[in-house]
């Protein structure tokens, strides 16, 4: 379901980027809406607990002292 949502509002957004004409401003509105949606989905999967957890581990990896 997720995939299916993000595929459409990517296609949509490739055809708004595509298109000569300006956007109405419906358009933009819906344009505007869907870069937050991914913003929101994005921030969530950044903050999510394995990606804040791989970092750690990196992080701490990299400020041993150990060899």
């Amino acid at each position: 379901m997720l995939n299916r949502t993000i595929r459409t509002l990517r296609l949509r957004l490739i055809r708004l980027a595509v298109e000569d004409a300006g956007m109405s401003t419906v358009e933009y509105a819906i344009g505007t809406v869907a870069a937050a949606a991914f913003g929101a989905i994005l921030y969530g999967v950044v903050t999510g607990d394995s990606v804040v957890g791989a970092l750690t581990n990196i992080i701490g990896r990299a400020l041993s002292t150990r060899a």
